[in-house]
């Protein structure tokens, strides 16, 4: 499960935010199967896409993590969840979107992606009201 700001978010809705104001983020990784999960590394990683099979993800002039954009979860039970914060401050207006991605954190063989990979958080950033 993903929330930006408080909402529940999916690949088809478009959030909406200021610029300059945090965007709270909260992840929540839930293990559904019998056995226990991990070590993984949670990344978020944020790009533009140009419509034209270009992802721009240099975004550090427009975008910063407000904390760490890679959380490390040791290990998750079965039934059990684990859920990780975190916040986002936009420096300009603009449409950007967030690669979240789950990965084995004691190696770099990365799982499979229809395993551990969320599909990709739209958010625009738009000037503030005055």
């Amino acid at each position: 499960d993903i929330l930006v700001d408080g909402k529940v978010c999916d690949c088809d809705v478009v959030v909406t935010c200021q610029v300059g104001d945090p965007v709270p983020l909260q992840v929540k990784l839930t293990n559904w199967s019998k056995h226990s999960v991990g070590p993984f590394a949670l990344t978020m990683m944020p790009y533009q896409d140009y419509q034209n099979g270009v992802h721009n993800y240099e975004l550090q002039d427009a975008i910063t993590f407000l904390g760490s954009n890679t959380f490390h979860i040791d290990t998750v039970k079965p039934t059990k969840d684990s859920v990780y914060f975190g916040a986002l401050l936009f420096l300009y207006t603009g449409d950007f979107y967030l690669n979240i991605k789950f990965h084995e954190d004691n190696c770099s063989r990365e799982l499979p992606l229809s395993w551990l990979c969320l599909p990709s958080v739209h958010i625009r950033a738009t000037e503030p009201v005055a």
